[in-house]
């Protein structure tokens, strides 16, 4: 073979392909990525769940007080239809109620269960809402913090556990601190204290029922889940009450005078609280829960002074803060606070140290809250004409200036 054949032959073999050779288009290129879409910061839901928890709390209050709307089983009633029909709307529009579908509900199921706890929900809110019409909004929440309390006697009185007299003694400062609050009551009134403490009591009888019979997983159900099956059954049975004591004395022009979007209002963020429960306890712990329950019902001791003028003695900041104090060691133990505090100890001296002016910053508005907190509650004893002003004003503000502009308009 000569030499030119050789070279012509070279030239026509396929050469090998170069194993360092990259790829011009890479495989994983082919499909664009999606960019994920940012998760919401666990603050957005504490602050959600806090303020429609105290918006529904300030709210109801408003409705039922200021604007003299005093029906609170019909109220409640309204706000339990509404949840029956969002609930319902949800259900079949979105996936938030989802895990129902994993509930073995059957008829025999719900009469056994969802009846009976739902019977005891009723009497709960009933009475719960009663209350406003007699307490102030402060006082309230103070009772409300024997809930713990009332849970734990209706575990032991049920039978669901033995007593245990260490864990009786770790409760007993937030019964001695409800008691120096209830002593330190300017305001006090008897009626509505037995409303309240009697609603504490059907509330915790409930919670207790639903740790006897709904302690399966099969049963396992999340608020809004709760919602869906309770509210039903709850606002028929509020519905046939309020047949027998408000519904006769009841007419359409109260209705008018609060306002058909009003209660529509009202009845949304009652709805909303559940839902904003359910992301709450989905995105952050039972820390956070507790802290959470601990800062709105302080929120609201200061937002009844502020809206409504209600006058808090010295004693009953005393014992408001034991109770809250025995709260906290209840729920989560010596060893767990231990710890919690030294790690918020680090954070903050961390805060500190990355962000000094930042930390300045709080310290004083902290500093300023406090103050503005007890001037609030010792200005209704020493400047009562001031606080009536302020308040006539901020209620004015909220929608009450329509009420109180009617004789004007008479007179004129």
């Amino acid at each position: 073979m000569s030499e030119a054949e050789k070279a012509r032959k070279s030239e026509d073999s396929p050469r090998p392909v170069e194993m360092s050779t990259l790829p011009t288009v890479s495989s994983e290129a082919k499909e664009p990525t999606r960019p994920t879409k940012p998760a919401l910061h666990p603050a957005f839901y504490v602050i959600s769940w806090i303020a429609m928890s105290s918006g529904v709390i300030l709210f109801n209050k408003w409705v039922l007080d200021t604007k003299n709307f005093r029906f609170p089983i019909i109220l409640t009633t309204w706000h339990l239809a509404f949840a029956s029909l969002m609930t319902q709307i949800l259900a079949r529009t979105t996936s938030l109620l989802e895990s129902r579908k994993t509930v073995k509900m059957t008829g025999r199921v719900y009469l056994r269960a969802i009846v009976p706890i739902g019977f005891f929900f009723s009497l709960s809110l009933i009475c719960g809402n009663k209350a406003y019409l007699y307490l102030s909004v402060a006082f309230i929440q103070m009772l409300k913090a024997t809930t713990p309390v009332a849970v734990l006697l209706a575990t032991w009185s049920l039978g669901v556990a033995p007593p245990n007299f260490k864990t009786l003694g770790n409760v007993s400062f937030i019964v001695i601190g409800v008691i120096l609050a209830s002593f330190g009551e300017i305001m006090f009134d008897l009626t509505g204290f037995i409303y309240q403490v009697t609603g504490v009591m059907f509330e915790a009888t409930r919670l207790v029922m639903i740790q006897m019979i709904l302690s399966s997983p099969d049963f396992k159900m999340d608020p809004l889940v709760s919602l869906y099956y309770y509210a039903p059954v709850c606002a028929v049975m509020n519905a046939i009450v309020s047949v027998f004591t408000e519904l006769p004395t009841f007419h359409l022009d109260d209705i008018y005078r609060v306002g058909i979007i009003t209660l529509i209002a009202n009845a949304m963020i009652a709805f909303l609280l559940n839902v904003s429960l359910v992301f709450l306890i989905g995105k952050t712990s039972s820390l956070v829960l507790t802290l959470c329950g601990v800062l709105k019902d302080i929120l609201l001791v200061a937002a009844s002074m502020i809206i409504w003028g209600t006058p808090v003695s010295g004693l009953q900041f005393f014992g408001y803060s034991i109770a809250l104090g025995g709260l906290l060691y209840y729920k989560l133990g010596s060893e767990q606070l231990k710890q919690y505090a030294s790690s918020a100890g680090r954070s903050w001296n961390e805060f500190g140290t990355n962000k000094p002016a930042t930390r300045k910053l709080v310290i004083v508005g902290a500093s300023v809250f406090t103050v503005f907190l007890l001037l609030c509650g010792l200005a209704p004893t020493y400047a009562p004409g001031s606080v009536k002003a302020s308040s006539d004003y901020l209620k004015s503000l909220l929608g009450g200036a329509a009420a109180a502009a009617a004789p004007k308009r008479k007179g004129t």
